[in-house]
């Protein structure tokens, strides 16, 4: 398993999170309400798809509420889940659920918090080409079927774009990762033959291309490759100037990727008490169609330090209610009302020796 920093692959990401960490008119003011003066140290790990909107929350955090240190190292979704699970960090990222079996075995206590949607594009490198995919063509290319850039079925997409005779590089996530299972759950839903053949999940057994850490690694790894086609969180794709193209929507719309249209995918939807729900594929006519929610794992009675589980909780509240300027401006959707307060009951549910830390107005 490779582990990797934050931005290892990618450094204009940092730039980025310092440029957008100030907060604008955009975000939802908890009245009455502000972080308790506590000092503590916090230590998460996890999804890479969220990585450069927490460092952007941390730096801000820390002038709201200096005596709090709280480190994050993007080292993929499933790293974030194992290092959670044995009591590495005090919190966990994760673009993917713990599966039920999983919360049952090995993490019983476990509560997911989402923070923000994200839209994971398939990104290309062909230079002066601009292209759109559909379902049946981006399986196509990943299961190997589809070899050259002027295959019929990507003409089809694009009629009257002259295709080079380019062969592919698909370029996957070699780490588990969340970003993997978002992608690998939109190629299930939208193609019979992949979810016979290969699946869904942070890890899959990958039928074509060449394996990058990190969503920062994929995104680097198609900008230097020619040819190449990978699929990464939007914010890299914009960060490293590469396409973001639209794709098919379960309508037979070509959308592109936006807040708007990533905020599209979770309307109408039912979303269940244990906000663990999958948004891809949306029905509805204006979501681009590969776009999820990304969370931030908690436990709720098994932490031993209130202390630390008050500093914990007050910041993540403090993330998704008066971080929202940042996530935006960061290019991530912020969580839905109605999301956003069930969120915040998850932390009301966190207790050390039965007593609740949290105490938050859910808004």
């Amino acid at each position: 398993m490779v582990r990797t920093k934050v931005f290892r692959a990618s450094a204009v990401l940092v730039v980025l999170a310092s440029l957008f960490a100030l907060l604008g008119s955009s975000t939802v003011s908890a009245q009455g309400w502000a972080p308790r003066p506590l000092t503590a140290s916090l230590k998460g790990s996890g999804a890479t798809f969220p990585a450069p909107l927490y460092a952007a929350w941390i730096d801000a955090y820390k002038k709201v509420n200096p005596s709090v240190t709280i480190s994050y190292q993007g080292v993929g979704s499933g790293q974030g889940q194992r290092d959670f699970i044995r009591y590495l960090t005090d919190f966990g990222g994760s673009d993917a659920a713990l599966t039920a079996s999983r919360v049952t075995a090995e993490a019983p206590d476990a509560l997911h918090v989402p923070t923000v949607m994200g839209a994971v594009v398939p990104t290309y490198n062909l230079a002066g080409v601009t292209l759109r995919f559909s379902a049946e063509t981006l399986a196509g290319i990943y299961l190997g079927a589809i070899k050259k850039w002027n295959d019929p079925r990507i003409a089809a997409d694009n009629p009257g774009v002259r295709l080079p005779t380019t062969s592919i590089t698909v370029v996957y996530r070699s780490d588990g990762s969340g970003t993997t299972s978002i992608w690998t759950d939109y190629l299930s839903k939208v193609s019979a033959d992949w979810k016979a053949k290969v699946g869904s999940g942070n890890s899959v057994r990958w039928p074509v291309g060449v394996g990058a850490p990190g969503n920062a690694g994929v995104a680097s790894t198609v900008r230097n490759t020619k040819g190449s086609i990978g699929y990464v969180e939007l914010v890299f794709a914009l960060a490293n100037k590469l396409p973001v193209p639209a794709v098919k929507n379960a309508s037979g719309n070509f959308v592109t990727p936006s807040l708007e249209s990533t905020s599209a995918a979770a309307e109408g939807v039912v979303i269940p008490d244990s906000l663990v729900v999958s948004l891809t594929n949306s029905p509805n006519p204006n979501a681009y169609p590969v776009a999820g929610f990304t969370y931030l794992l908690v436990r709720s009675s098994t932490y031993t330090d209130a202390t630390k589980a008050q500093a914990l909780t007050d910041y993540i509240y403090w993330s998704i209610t008066e971080g929202t300027g940042a996530a935006t401006r960061l290019g991530y959707a912020p969580l839905p009302t109605n999301v956003r307060v069930k969120a915040i009951g998850q932390l009301q549910k966190i207790t050390v020796n039965g007593q609740r830390v949290f105490d938050g107005p859910a808004r």
